[in-house]
């Protein structure tokens, strides 16, 4: 049953309804002026831009009331400004939300009149009939109540069917185009860290093993040249050639461990998280519940972002101890890296946030950290995947729920 507080409200809408109808009307009279004299010398060109400025603004507080009473957000994408010379007028006319604001102010000046006209026939109606009444108990008491039950029960509906009419016209629905944008940013942030990574990769070649390589080729050939001559600085040689070409052996592995760990190929994800968590400085608390294992892709990504995270931890926190836990729910693989130090983590001012956000962001997935000043610290990160059925063998996944702590 509505309130008389929320009739009044919706009344008071239904009343600004009718009136900004009126002036949508003498809008949609001034565009067609305006139209009508732009072959004149161009004397239309002010009257369309300021009908089309006006019409914005209109558009605009219609846009906010209507939201608020369907308690969504109603939003627009305008690729123009509106302007007073010719170039704004054409970018104007180009503009599809501005083509909608235009059929809005006739949908809007229509509806807005008829309204009007049904609500004072009503009102016509009630005043004649409660006029013609002898007493309380008349005959035409009961026409009179049954029209004030219409009025009461049209009001809100014709409020909620002016916001209906905003939300067709004015608010197109943009989830498509929203979500264009996000696997365009995603596609970009993937393509970012695909070029970083070959950047390091290539950064640590150099100055890693292909330095060490060099030297043991230089090495060999001073060996070579001094092995008649001095052979014990050829054995010297020789030596510093061997302990260079294991160096470079090391460096490759670790260079290998990092593009795709051995561990996470042998193990999987849980095997993984368990051998990161060891390397953490604090006492890691473990909490794991997957059904199967995730594609090398995802796990791989959830695997480094959650190694990241634990090395913030390690080196940022300043905590006594931390948890980790990795779930799958509904579609989704969540990983959780939380610890109880001093909080205050934020993407925006931390460079290994945002690359965790950008590695997940290449599947689609999301960061969500919530780190209050004084802690504790929760990093989730989730990434939609479908997990394949479990396989049985010695390399198959761990699929048991397990808690621990190293």
């Amino acid at each position: 049953m509505t309130s008389i507080r929320v009739w009044l409200l919706a009344a008071g809408r239904l009343f600004a309804s009718i009136v900004t109808a009126m002036i949508a009307l003498v809008l949609l009279l001034a565009l067609v002026t305006g139209f009508v004299l732009v072959p004149v010398l161009g004397l239309g060109v002010p009257v369309v831009a300021g009908a089309l400025g006006a019409t914005r603004v209109l558009a605009d507080l219609h846009r906010q009331e209507a939201g608020r009473v369907l308690r969504v957000e109603l939003v627009a994408s305008y690729s123009s400004e509106p302007g007073w010379g010719w170039r704004d007028l054409l970018a104007c006319l180009r503009d599809p939300q501005n083509g909608r604001d235009v059929v809005w102010l006739g949908a809007h000046a229509v509806a807005g009149i008829v309204v009007f006209w049904v609500l004072y026939a009503l009102l016509a109606a009630v005043s004649s009939l409660a006029i013609g009444a002898n007493g309380p108990f008349s005959v035409l008491t009961i026409p009179v109540l049954v029209l004030v039950a219409v009025i009461w029960w049209t009001v809100p509906w014709a409020v909620r069917g002016f916001a209906l009419l905003v939300r067709l016209l004015l608010a197109p629905d943009t989830t498509l185009a929203r979500r264009v944008e996000q696997l365009t940013e995603s596609r970009a942030a993937a393509v970012d860290a695909q070029a970083a990574e070959l950047r390091r990769i290539e950064r640590d070649l150099h100055d890693g093993a292909q330095a060490r390589l060099a030297a043991v080729g230089m090495a060999l050939g001073l060996a070579a040249q001094a092995v008649r001559s001095d052979p014990d600085r050829a054995a010297a040689l020789l030596e510093e050639a061997r302990a260079d070409a294991g160096k470079a052996l090391a460096e490759l592995r670790d260079l290998v461990r990092g593009i795709h760990p051995p561990v996470l190929a042998d193990r999987g994800l849980v095997g993984g998280l368990e051998a990161a968590s060891l390397l953490c400085p604090v006492p890691v608390a473990l909490d794991f519940d997957l059904p199967a294992r995730p594609q090398a892709p995802v796990e791989s990504a959830l695997y480094f972002t959650a190694t990241e995270a634990l090395a913030n931890v390690g080196r940022h926190s300043g905590a006594t101890r931390a948890w980790l836990r990795a779930r799958y729910t509904r579609g989704r693989l969540t990983v959780l890296v939380g610890d109880d130090g001093r909080g205050g983590a934020d993407p925006r001012r931390g460079t290994g946030l945002r690359g965790i956000e950008r590695r997940l962001a290449a599947f689609d997935g999301t960061l969500h950290v919530s780190s209050p000043p004084g802690g504790p610290t929760e990093i989730t990160m989730e990434l939609p995947c479908a997990l394949p059925p479990p396989v049985s063998g010695p390399s198959s996944p761990r699929t048991t729920s397990c808690s621990a702590t190293v």
